[in-house]
């Protein structure tokens, strides 16, 4: 007698299949100078979106940004990318050099050594990039 098939493991099976298919042509992405097909929003724009223009008693655009900065830096090296598009809003937010070394340091609570020097070495790059 055959067994009755079970309807969660056949939805199961066609979800892996699925992320399968997703994946599979995903490896071959490079994400190597992505970041400039990203322009960088100017500071009223970032305020608008993401600060105060939202939400006038919340926080502005530059502290948000720090905050992602410091969540980023904790996911470690995935996040090269992001950590580049968004040490370059940050400065365009009005973000010091000092702030953003700090709010990567303090991440080492969280993330730990490895991540904190990637994302300084990251840092580094852009700023010296800014000040050419």
């Amino acid at each position: 007698m055959n067994d009755p098939v079970n309807p969660f493991e056949a939805m199961l099976k066609a979800g892996q299949a699925w992320a399968d298919k997703l994946v599979s042509p995903m490896e071959a992405f490079n994400t190597k100078g992505f970041e400039t097909l990203w322009p960088t929003m100017s500071h009223d724009t970032m305020e608008a979106m993401m600060g105060k223009g939202l939400n006038p008693e919340g926080l502005d655009a530059k502290t948000r940004l720090l905050l992602t900065l410091m969540g980023l830096t904790v996911t470690g090296a995935t996040a090269d990318v992001q950590i580049r598009l968004t040490l370059r809003h940050l400065r365009e937010a009005g973000a010091t050099k000092q702030e953003i070394t700090d709010t990567i340091t303090l991440s080492a609570l969280f993330g730990g050594a490895p991540a904190v020097t990637k994302a300084l070495e990251i840092a580094t790059a852009v700023l010296e990039e800014d000040a050419k």
